[in-house]
């Protein structure tokens, strides 16, 4: 028997015998599949990440105000290290069904953004993207990364990235939304995974909901149409461009980070990193041929 099959068999909360199935798919995460007389329920293991801003009280609270909201599932139980939620059953996206459902998701960030600030509480965290870089940055530094050469030229972009973007209320967002993210009921879709939540402007989850999923500049401008109520302006299409790209360097130096810190069963850090960085090169390429060089 495994250490987290092992704890789990010791958690209070379960009726009867009990099966245990590993959950694929995260990058820094162990999950489970558990089922036992009340149902299937979802183990999360986790422990706090300073080096990617991440600490489980935080992700905890946004998950059970998410789920008092309408927006993820039910948290059954927790303690340090681990956390129990109900089991939807439902799909779990990949890139073509974000595109597909590009304006649902639009409605439900923009509901997610509107009604989640009556229901978090504690501290207000803020995500805000430019830091992040710049912090990580610090932190490939002091580890020694096999990318401090590249640091100035990220940190660079890093500031003209920043420096392109609109001037937005602040909301509260999720900041991670992967496609995996989405889970799809058939009649519902459901949000999953908040460590990083916390207030933003409402252009970070929009660029990371449309680059995450690779979404052309068509689907993107009919998300933002969705979510605004109306046609987006060229300003407004230049700072989502931006946000996109800042958004992959992001995950980018994540990934980066990741290296130095993080080993999770199956991730291989240095093909995401690679990943991410052409993925970025590629929508850079994009916004400079539509708005004309980001860097002098």
């Amino acid at each position: 028997m495994t250490r987290p099959e092992y704890r789990i068999r010791a958690l209070s909360l379960w009726n009867g015998a009990i099966s245990i199935e590993p959950l694929k798919g995260g990058l820094s995460n162990e999950s489970f599949l558990v089922s036992d007389a009340n149902g299937r329920h979802v183990v999360r293991f986790g422990k706090d990440f300073p080096f990617h801003h991440v600490f489980r009280d935080r992700e905890l609270m946004a998950a059970r105000a998410a789920a008092e909201a309408g927006f993820a599932p039910r948290i059954e139980f927790a303690e340090p290290g681990v956390m129990v939620s109900a089991f939807i059953g439902a799909k779990t996206y990949g890139a073509e069904d974000v595109r597909a459902n590009r304006l649902r998701i639009a409605r439900l960030m923009r509901d997610f953004h509107t009604v989640m600030p009556a229901h978090v509480s504690g501290a207000g965290f803020m995500f805000w993207v430019f830091h992040v870089n710049r912090d990580y940055a610090r932190t490939l530094v002091e580890g020694k990364s096999r990318m401090v050469d590249q640091l100035p030229g990220f940190l660079a972009l890093n500031d003209a990235l920043e420096a392109a973007q609109l001037p937005l209320p602040i909301v509260f967002g999720h900041n991670d939304l992967l496609p995996a993210n989405f889970l799809d009921d058939g009649e519902k879709l459901w949000l999953i995974d908040f460590e990083y939540a916390g207030f933003n402007t409402a252009m970070f989850d929009l660029a990371g909901a449309a680059s995450n999923a690779e979404m052309t500049s068509d689907e993107s401008e009919e998300l933002l149409a969705e979510y605004f109520g109306q046609k987006p302006d060229s300003d407004l299409l230049r700072s989502h461009a931006a946000m996109q790209c800042a958004s992959l360097l992001r995950e980018a130096m994540w990934s980066m980070v990741s290296e130095l810190h993080l080993s999770a069963p199956g991730a291989d850090y240095v093909a995401y990193t690679a990943e991410n960085l052409a993925r970025l090169e590629a929508a850079l390429e994009t916004y400079q041929s539509t708005y004309g060089k980001i860097l002098p």
